[in-house]
């Protein structure tokens, strides 16, 4: 190694030395349990809690730790984090909503369509009751002259009596449900009918048809 490489490697031996103590010599500025300022080479692990300030060698300060957050700012910026997101949950829906309908009156139109087609479907079931109606009647009316003429019921009119009557029971189910489902799907639509009034700035000019939904046997 020539004069000029050991100079050089001495040079920056001592500069890495010079870079080592410079970071070993920084200090720690924080508040202790009483309030007062304490300049220190170390931070005891309650003043960390509490925040610090880190100072080079000159004394100036190159970082600030911030204090750890306490219960009730925790407990606020979980709350916050809820509001935004309940926010953009809306933003969403509102979108999607405004994809579907941009005023109110075409949700109203929509609603009355969709349940006019539900009850539809609903009066074709009443009528498939009042042809099975009429098959009971008749079965039922056999019955009872057989009764009357002191003769048997054959088993085989017993068992259609029953069947028809499983039938009716059935069907009257299947339109009950269909209207709580026609009742769900109302609410759904007053509901995005409110809302968009809110989100379009346009009220409704069209009134909902609010009649109660009929019973399986025609009966609000």
């Amino acid at each position: 190694m020539n004069r000029i490489q050991r100079l050089f490697s001495t040079v920056l031996a001592a500069s890495l030395l010079f870079a080592a103590t410079a970071a070993d010599a920084r200090m720690y500025r924080y508040k202790d349990e009483n309030g007062r300022t304490v300049i220190s080479n170390t931070v005891p692990q309650q003043a960390s809690r509490r925040g610090y300030e880190i100072l080079n060698s000159q004394g100036r300060v190159v970082e600030v730790i911030d204090p750890e957050p306490t219960a009730e700012e925790l407990a606020a910026r979980a709350a916050e984090e809820e509001r935004q997101r309940q926010a953009e949950l809306q933003r969403q829906a509102d979108l999607a909503l405004l994809k579907r309908f941009s005023h109110p009156d075409e949700a109203i139109r929509a609603m009355e369509r969709k349940i006019q087609e539900m009850r539809g479907l609903t009066q074709l079931k009443r009528g498939n009751i009042s042809v099975l109606v009429s098959q009971l009647d008749e079965e039922q009316g056999r019955a009872a002259n057989l009764e009357r003429a002191g003769r048997d019921i054959p088993e085989s009119t017993l068992q259609k009596i029953t069947r028809l009557q499983n039938q009716i029971r059935g069907i009257e189910r299947e339109i009950a449900i269909q209207n709580a489902e026609i009742e769900r799907m109302r609410e759904r639509y007053l509901e995005d009918i409110e809302r968009l009034e809110v989100i379009t700035g346009e009220q409704a000019t069209i009134t909902p048809d609010l009649a109660p939904i009929a019973d399986g046997n025609g009966a609000p």
